[in-house]
């Protein structure tokens, strides 16, 4: 029996073995799914709507404010000796007042910042999302990974017991030596030990994908062939680390935190300038029966329009020392973009050069593995003919699958490292998916 049949067996074998009754979820799907059940990422998503509503609170600063108060008193007087006067009465008021801010540079400041929260909370639910997308994509390749490890090690397994079995039958015969049984029987016993392993990891694969997109005995597709990998576009370093200025969230949140940084000094230096309102009240006062002076019924109506205004004179020096904080959380703010900046750039390249390595490993790899496959063929001829021993068999057939393991695992890394790349620039969004996806089985 040929390695290559072997092989089909296997592969036939372990999809049968691990796909489950349900139909076989895409990439696109599974991650549908998580977004809807990751908590972490869910998380992130109430954090921002409440971000949303704390910037909307900063807007009541500029807004007027207005308010009713009402109140009802009842009096009873005695006057001694002899109770000269003995009577009661009963005072009902109520008053609508009302102020709205004309002057006021350090509410200004605080609106302001309400805006630049917006675009805190935009950044980090961005975040959320791309980490989402690449933790989904990485488990999803994991599975098919740990799934295509089991794969080449049954199909291994069947052609060691292959060799194993021709060791004995040329022993038998007496055109061979114990020790080809012996060292068949040693490869054999340690390719069983690497399938228990494999069994095992494909378990905690699907287990982890299962926990992340919250369905059970997920099945996600594999690969189609032949397989052409996407190129990197554009080519250039430079034009990635340029893009990132711009979209990636983490530049965007220390921009955000920058300017709010500016913008409480603001608020802070407005401690020394003056406020200026416009406040008015109207109101009204009821005595049904009468007050202290006069028996009878009264009521009166007041009306108040009119300016409000304030001059901070000394504080206690606490201004000029918030002024002096805040202008030193500022400039700590400003290296904290530049800081952000190189991260982003440092990530951007290195994702990058990644990439370009593990394509050049998936095209080395290729080729490695027809020469794997001629060599072992090679190895089986000059051993039916007496050229080479049980051993060379054993060590060409350990060299291909280890070769075709290899290659799967750096097509899946390429794939995972495409995402990465544009989760490094910022430039991730659940529409690159899609490509992947017209990768897999339909």
């Amino acid at each position: 029996m040929h390695v290559p049949s072997l092989l089909h067996l296997a592969v036939a074998g372990i999809w049968a073995t691990f796909s489950p009754l349900a139909p076989a979820q895409s990439l696109v799907d599974l991650y549908a799914s998580a977004r809807a059940f990751d908590a972490s990422y869910l998380s992130a998503r109430l954090q921002y709507d409440a971000n949303l509503a704390r910037a909307d609170q900063t807007l009541a600063n500029i807004l007027p404010t207005a308010g009713v108060s009402a109140g009802a008193t009842r009096t009873d007087l005695t006057i001694s000796p002899a109770n000269a006067l003995n009577r009661s009465f009963n005072n009902q008021t109520a008053t609508l007042s009302a102020s709205q801010p004309l002057y006021r540079p350090g509410n200004w400041a605080t609106y302001e910042q309400g805006k630049k929260q917006l675009d805190q909370a935009r950044s980090q639910l961005d975040t959320a999302e791309q980490d989402l997308i690449v933790r989904t994509s990485q488990a999803y390749f994991d599975v098919l990974a740990s799934q295509d490890s089991l794969t080449f090690v049954k199909a291994q397994k069947a052609a060691v017991a292959e060799q194993l079995a021709s060791a004995q039958r040329n022993f038998e015969v007496g055109t061979a030596t114990i020790t080809d049984s012996r060292e068949a029987q040693a490869r054999y016993d340690l390719v069983l030990a690497q399938e228990i392993a494999a069994e095992n990891d494909l378990r905690v694969k699907k287990l982890a994908l299962d926990q992340l997109v919250g369905k059970a005995e997920t099945q996600p597709r594999g690969l189609a062939a032949p397989l052409v990998l996407p190129t990197v576009v554009p080519v250039d370093v430079n034009a990635w680390v340029l893009q990132s200025e711009t979209v990636h969230p983490g530049i965007r949140l220390a921009q955000s935190n920058f300017e709010i940084a500016k913008l409480e000094v603001d608020k802070a230096e407005a401690g020394h300038k003056p406020t200026l309102d416009l406040v008015a009240s109207y109101g009204g006062s009821r005595n049904p029966s009468g007050t202290i002076t006069n028996p009878a019924t009264t009521r009166s109506t007041s009306a108040v329009v009119g300016l409000n205004f304030n001059v901070p004179l000394f504080a206690g020096f606490a201004t000029q020392n918030r002024v002096r904080e805040t202008l030193s959380l500022s400039d700590k703010a400003r290296t904290d973009l530049e800081g952000a900046r190189r991260t982003v750039a440092l990530s951007t390249r290195t994702a990058f050069f990644g990439l370009v390595s593990g394509q050049g490993q998936v095209k080395a790899l290729e080729a490695a593995e027809l020469s794997s496959q001629s060599a072992l063929d090679a190895n089986k001829l000059g051993y039916q003919v007496g050229v080479r021993i049980n051993i060379d068999v054993l060590n060409s057939q350990s060299q291909l699958f280890q070769t075709k393991r290899d290659l799967a695992r750096a097509r899946y890394d390429v794939l995972v490292g495409g995402l990465r790349l544009r989760q490094a620039n910022g430039t991730l969004t659940p529409d690159d998916l899609q490509a992947i996806n017209g990768l897999l089985v339909k």
